[in-house]
């Protein structure tokens, strides 16, 4: 792990490479995005969340159910578009040959609108990204119980004698606190306005300059940062944390091309998700 950035409530850790490796960790969560490289730290996750097959995303997972397995771990739920699924457990399979030992976890394949409970009153949503292969985003938020409006006000003992005479006083919300969205087109945007309100929205932005033109950034189904800068007007997000930088770009220069280039309204809210120093690892 080279990072590590807060998105509060949640904390993230690890990195992200365009084309090399991508691996977060919500360790608030005891969940990991995708699996690019292996993290000692996230040993104890309990659900991967798998992007897409792109080994960039997903090369690391003999790695890391190897060394889930030297510590005792009990089988990481790995969620996954559906229409990969056969074909990872194929790969495991091959895995389990060469290792001699079984590469335990359970597969879940999911498509979008489907959802996963995490415990108490955590959710994930999972939706449609527009990648060359299948693949799928990610939206975590919790359901919670508020007074409905025509209630607000009213002393503890009046809301409780109603509530013990059966009164419906309770509607319920939803939360939406974080979300996940690699290796697409900014489609994805239009095709999910629920991004737009998310607190910590971690999105891809491959390119930032003349380095890729527009139309090569879309032919491979990324994200330009001149189409986020197209689209400042969507963004009402606590935190926009951008990541999935090509290595065309040092992490400074990742630094410098976003002062220059972002809107103050996107300054406001903008968090490049880089090393400190200036290489990537």
């Amino acid at each position: 792990m080279f990072q590590a950035q807060d998105a509060a409530p949640f904390t993230i850790e690890g990195a992200s490479l365009g084309g090399i490796y991508t691996s977060l960790h919500i360790p608030e969560l005891k969940v990991l995005l995708d699996v690019g490289y292996s993290l000692r730290s996230s040993v104890g996750a309990k659900h991967l969340f798998l992007s897409h097959g792109h080994t960039d995303h997903s090369g690391a997972l003999p790695a890391l159910l190897g060394m889930r397995a030297l510590h005792g771990q009990a089988k990481l739920n790995i969620y996954l578009p559906e229409e990969i699924a056969d074909t990872v457990k194929e790969v495991l399979l091959v895995w389990e040959k060469m290792q001699r030992y079984p590469m335990d976890c359970n597969l879940i394949p999911v498509g979008p609108g489907a959802e996963i409970s995490l415990g108490g009153n955590r959710y994930v949503k999972c939706f449609r990204t527009f990648h060359p292969v299948p693949s799928l985003g990610y939206l975590f938020f919790s359901r919670v119980q508020k007074l409905k409006p025509n209630f607000h006000g009213l002393p503890g003992r009046e809301i409780k004698a109603l509530k013990d005479a059966g009164k419906d006083l309770f509607e319920t919300k939803e939360r939406h606190e974080l979300a996940y969205a690699t290796d697409t087109l900014i489609s994805v945007l239009e095709k999910n306005p629920e991004l737009a309100t998310v607190q910590n929205l971690i999105l891809e932005c491959t390119f930032l300059d003349e380095k890729k033109s527009l139309e090569d950034s879309r032919r491979g189904c990324h994200i330009h940062l001149d189409e986020l800068i197209q689209h400042q007007d969507y963004f009402k997000n606590e935190k926009l944390h951008l990541m999935h930088f090509s290595q065309l770009y040092s992490p400074n220069n990742v630094r410098d091309i976003l002062q220059k280039k972002l809107p103050d309204s996107l300054k406001a809210i903008v968090t490049p998700f880089l090393p400190s120093k200036n290489y990537w690892p």
